[in-house]
């Protein structure tokens, strides 16, 4: 346990620094998830004083922009430091933000088996009846997902992969390079969505944050929960 927070730390280390380097600022703070094969890096109070004045001007549709851009132009570098520091492999990389609670999720996606026995879920929770409304969900926004895989990876944190879910216009829109709007535009659509299913009627307890990205070409999407952890709730 004591060196596994130690990959943590130094991984919220790193991911600070690095943010800090090109944006002007970093996040107060980073929590890392890390359960093969998916690791989560959770960020909290990231805000640049640049995007402060933007978000002032109603421009977040470009502070969105930026983001992914830049996000986008280091994955190489944050994958390659994530070997370094952790030998994760990373295959898949993804990232989505809320720029209301100055939040942030970065994840990204190893090529191991996933081990069903690590991701057991609570028993008073239903599994199926989540996935129901995040099928749901999906449903209204485009289509019902191929399949649906939920993975409980902690007290606080959720982690749902939809697969097949893309309809005929979406996958136009993707081939002629109009990936960043189609995310711009489906973002708080299905956030809206998926908030109006209730989720925290069958997890038992408040939905702090939805965080929702895509992989376009293999037509897959994911979705983190973050809940509020029981100990809060029994203070």
């Amino acid at each position: 346990m004591p060196k596994e927070k130690t990959v943590q730390s130094e991984i919220g280390g790193y991911i600070s620094a690095l943010l800090r380097n090109h944006f002007g600022k970093g996040p107060t703070s980073v929590f890392v998830t890390i359960k093969s094969p998916f690791i989560l890096i959770h960020l909290r109070g990231f805000i640049a004083p640049m995007e402060t004045v933007l978000l002032k001007k109603k421009e977040w549709k470009r502070v969105l922009e930026t983001r992914d851009l830049l996000i986008n132009e280091l994955k190489g570098e944050i994958e390659e430091n994530l070997r370094r520091i952790a030998n994760l492999n990373i295959r898949e990389f993804y990232a989505d933000w809320n720029l209301d609670s100055e939040s942030g999720m970065l994840i990204g996606v190893m090529p191991d088996e996933v081990q069903q026995e690590d991701f057991e879920w609570p028993e008073h929770i239903d599994k199926e009846e989540l996935e129901s409304k995040v099928e749901h969900a999906s449903e209204i926004a485009e289509r019902s997902p191929g399949s649906i895989e939920s993975y409980w990876l902690n007290d606080r944190t959720l982690l749902v992969k939809r697969n097949q879910i893309l309809v005929g216009i979406e996958q136009a829109l993707i081939a002629e390079g109009y990936t960043e709007i189609l995310k711009l535009a489906k973002r708080p659509l299905e956030r809206s969505l998926i908030y109006k299913t209730e989720p925290e009627k069958t997890l038992g307890r408040p939905v702090t944050e939805v965080y929702l990205d895509w992989n376009f070409p293999n037509d897959i999407g994911y979705i983190v929960f973050m809940m509020e952890p029981v100990k809060k709730l029994r203070d």
